[in-house]
């Protein structure tokens, strides 16, 4: 059987690296004594894969890992025995077992949602400059930002660089009063939107950038298609 396991990362473990992050639950698996199958051959490892990986420095509150089982398992009591070995800052949400035939959740991520803070040093920056900036005026500076025809970014790669236009890719998006920006963008291998990017667009119109500080983000969701074109979390598609 196959499960899928959403965790939370967060704290000082948000910068461990993705390769990182595999590597600690592959022995996270084994201290918990779950049933996990290993591939064949001379080099035998656990048949695990993750969905996309997570930028160093970022916080979530849903990464998925798909862990191939050699038998049934209780998902409330996988979740008890992984949790009970863990290490602050990785905490199991669930774990749930996948139909047969399922993709992987690396190969059907859709869109991702985040969250974004500004830091009190950004905020004073804003403050001061001109046009002025603050959390209670945020609402309407970011809902002008999106009424734009067009949101073009230059998004950079090791080899090239291409002039992008966001707002086909940003499904959903609104701010709060407290400073805090919510968006739903399209993620995965097909093309995939960082979530500093809409944020660094919105700054450039106060005369502002961010520092590596200057951005607190936190990724809420992953989601695949259903089979009637909407969005689903990865959770939901195993019981």
């Amino acid at each position: 059987m196959k499960v899928r396991i959403r965790f939370r990362k967060t704290g000082p473990v948000r910068f461990i690296g993705h390769l990182d992050v595999m590597r600690y639950f592959q022995k996270l698996i084994r201290r918990a004594g779950l049933p996990v199958a290993y591939s064949a051959g001379f080099h035998p490892h656990q048949i695990m894969s993750f969905a996309q990986p997570l930028g160093v420095g970022l916080e979530s509150m849903a990464e998925y890992a798909d862990v191939e089982m050699t038998e049934d398992i209780s998902g409330e009591e996988a979740v008890r025995a992984l949790n009970a070995v863990s290490a602050p800052g990785i905490e199991i949400v669930s774990v749930r077992q996948l139909p047969e035939g399922s993709r992987t959740a690396m190969s059907i991520v859709a869109a991702a949602a985040y969250r974004i803070r500004f830091s009190e040093a950004l905020w004073e920056r804003l403050a001061a400059g001109e046009p002025a900036l603050s959390p209670e005026g945020l609402p309407v500076a970011w809902d002008a930002f999106l009424s734009r025809e067009t949101i073009p970014v230059v998004k950079k790669t090791k080899k090239s660089e291409e002039t992008l236009d966001l707002k086909p890719f940003l499904f959903a998006s609104e701010a709060d009063a407290e400073g805090e920006i919510f968006f739903l963008v399209q993620a995965g291998s097909e093309r995939n939107i960082r979530p500093e990017m809409p944020a660094g667009e919105f700054l450039k119109g106060f005369g502002a950038e961010a520092g590596p500080a200057d951005l607190k983000i936190t990724r809420l969701d992953l989601y695949a298609r259903g089979e009637d074109g909407r969005l689903v979390s990865l959770e939901e598609m195993g019981a």
